[in-house]
């Protein structure tokens, strides 16, 4: 099973230490019945998400994907949607194998990996989700997150009302006022019509998906006017299968647009929709900004979620929103030959042959971490955003797309944080650490902690309803780290991921039960926690805080920490993980 987890946590193994976690309950995803003919991966996978997200049924759970219907799905179909699991806030999943994995494990050279994996007679599980293949239907997730589903002919029969709804959701998540955002400007005639269609990445990339796409579109050219198709296979070897099977030439000769193998799409790094754009997408996630518009800037974009089939469907005809069930297409049988002259001629594969004498090159964009104090006495921490969206995405909290050039450089991509979500936050951070408090809240500190002989240690916080969803981005804890972040606060996290990557790098994990609308403090306001580094070596989990104006008034904060276990005390008493490993 593969879960998918931060930098942090993956250092740890490197380092040849376990992987520990709660014993995470499971949830049975019981499939029956075999999909109808137009229905691919991406309409199951939205409708699962749909129904499971919002209620936080799967949350942190491992899914188990089970019942006669798998044998009814090919394993393209069964890892379209696997991949988007993740986006129901699992923290994995896994299915049952057969001989149609077996016949694909060989088809890749790796046969004598096949392993039969079924649940025992009897297995109990903590909940379960019953799928009927044959009741689901063409989905749609509208903007701006992938549990926004509805089937396609549902919303083409309730337009105006569901997009009214989906706007005002969206507006929340639009921080800038002067950006114009609209979805009922795309209806044409009574029909939704969209600028931009795109098949990419890990969930929509596959052989499958592309091979069907091309069935529908056939030879009918999908137009000269603002509506595009872009193609990305998902892999070399993919795109050398199609290439051969004449797929990409059928789709070329059509009008699309074939690139090369990319995750880009998927994060806003290329195929930027027009500002006030409608895209549709068979991707993984519609979060903002994640076509690559910035909102900051005054543009603004959108994303829906859909299956290639309905993708090609919808290119077929000039862009308007079509399900693929209205389509009379013949599905050829996918036959799909893996030649592994790609990798093998370009990839190297260090497995078992290592060169050591071969030095690793630095570029001068690769730049070492900056050191972490070790948690003090007492923690005074400015607050620095306050976030009151129901939902914060890692993406938001780092962007990627332009980010992705300097990963490796720590400082400079610490600039990006809540760049999109809120601009004045990096400064103020930093702001927060090198101007001392004043007088006042000086004052304060000494009445409340009996005039300390060190002052507390000085950091900054930013407050979210519920940070951390979408991708296991260490980045997205880190970059606060880098510009002196001490802890979040949150009424919950949205992943066990962020969570950890917190802790990771040090941060303070607290939690506050107070509603958004009723919070004491506010940005520029100052919170103490008395006695903080005793009460984490103790392993407390409620913690004494105040909040503290720049006039020096203060009020208590009730602060909370989920139970850490004593290898995470130890991680944010050090300062860092990287502290401990170090040594």
């Amino acid at each position: 099973m593969a879960i998918g987890e931060g930098g942090g946590e993956l250092a740890k193994q490197l380092l040849l230490q376990t992987y520990d976690v709660a014993y995470p309950g499971v949830v049975s995803v019981y499939l029956t019945g075999e999909p109808v003919k137009g229905v691919g991966p991406q309409d199951v996978a939205l409708a699962i998400i749909g129904a499971v997200f919002k209620n936080g049924f799967v949350k942190n759970k491992v899914l188990e994907f089970v019942g006669p219907g798998i044998r009814n799905l090919s394993m393209d179909y069964r890892r379209g949607i696997d991949v988007m699991t993740t986006e129901t806030t699992c923290l994995s999943s896994i299915w049952c194998t057969d001989e149609i994995t077996k016949r694909w494990l060989s088809l890749h050279g790796r046969g004598d990996s096949y392993r039969e994996l079924a649940p025992e007679t009897g297995a109990y599980y903590d909940g379960m989700i019953a799928v009927d293949l044959g009741k689901v239907r063409p989905m749609i997730a509208l903007p701006m997150h992938p549990s926004n589903a509805y089937p396609i002919e549902e919303l083409k029969a309730n337009l105006t009302e569901i997009l009214a709804d989906t706007e005002k959701d969206c507006r929340q998540l639009i921080d800038n006022p002067q950006i114009h955002f609209s979805l009922r400007e795309k209806i044409f005639k009574g029909r939704l019509k969209v600028d931009q269609g795109i098949i990419a990445g890990c969930a929509g990339g596959t052989y499958e998906n592309i091979s069907a796409a091309a069935r529908i579109i056939g030879q009918t050219p999908i137009g000269q006017e603002e509506y595009s198709l872009s193609v990305y296979p998902s892999s070399q070897p993919i795109m050398l299968a199609l290439t051969r099977n004449g797929d990409l030439a059928s789709l070329m000769s059509a009008g699309a647009i074939i690139r090369s193998a990319f995750c880009g799409p998927c994060f806003g790094a290329g195929d930027v929709p027009s500002n006030g754009g409608l895209s549709i997408r068979h991707t993984t996630r519609n979060f903002p900004n994640r076509e690559g518009s910035k909102s900051g800037e005054g543009q603004s974009a959108a994303v829906a979620l859909m299956d290639a089939r309905s993708i090609a469907a919808t290119a077929r005809n000039g862009g308007i929103l079509t399900s693929a069930l209205s389509q009379d297409v013949k599905y050829n049988d996918y036959k799909y030959e893996f030649e592994d002259k790609p990798y093998k001629n370009r990839v190297y594969n260090g497995w078992g042959n290592p060169q050591p004498e071969e030095k690793l090159i630095y570029g001068p964009n690769i730049t070492d971490w900056p050191d972490f104090e070790p948690l003090g006495e007492h923690l005074l921490m400015k607050v620095v955003s306050v976030i009151d969206d129901p939902v914060t995405t890692t993406d938001e909290l780092i962007p990627s797309g332009e980010t992705s050039s300097y990963r490796s450089n720590p400082i400079r991509l610490a600039d990006f944080t809540l760049s999109r979500k809120d601009p004045g936050y990096v400064q103020r951070a930093k702001d927060a650490i090198k101007n001392a408090p004043p007088e006042a809240v000086t004052a304060a500190i000494n009445e409340l902690t009996g005039a300390p002989t060190v002052l507390p240690q000085l950091g900054s916080v930013i407050y979210a309803v519920k940070p951390g969803d979408g991708s296991a981005r260490e980045q997205a804890a880190s970059c606060q780290r880098v510009l002196g972040g001490s802890a979040n606060i949150a009424a919950d996290y949205a992943t066990k991921r962020y969570r950890s990557n917190l802790i990771n790098w040090g941060m303070l994990p607290f939690t506050c039960a107070i509603d958004v609308r009723k919070l004491p403090f506010a940005v520029g306001d100052y919170i103490l926690v008395k006695n903080a580094r005793a009460a984490v070596g103790a392993g407390d989990t409620a913690f004494e805080a105040y909040v503290i104006k720049t006039d020096g008034s203060s009020v208590p904060l009730a602060l909370e920490i989920a139970p850490l276990t004593e290898d995470e005390r130890g991680i944010i008493l050090a300062g860092c993980l990287k502290n401990i490993k170090r040594k």
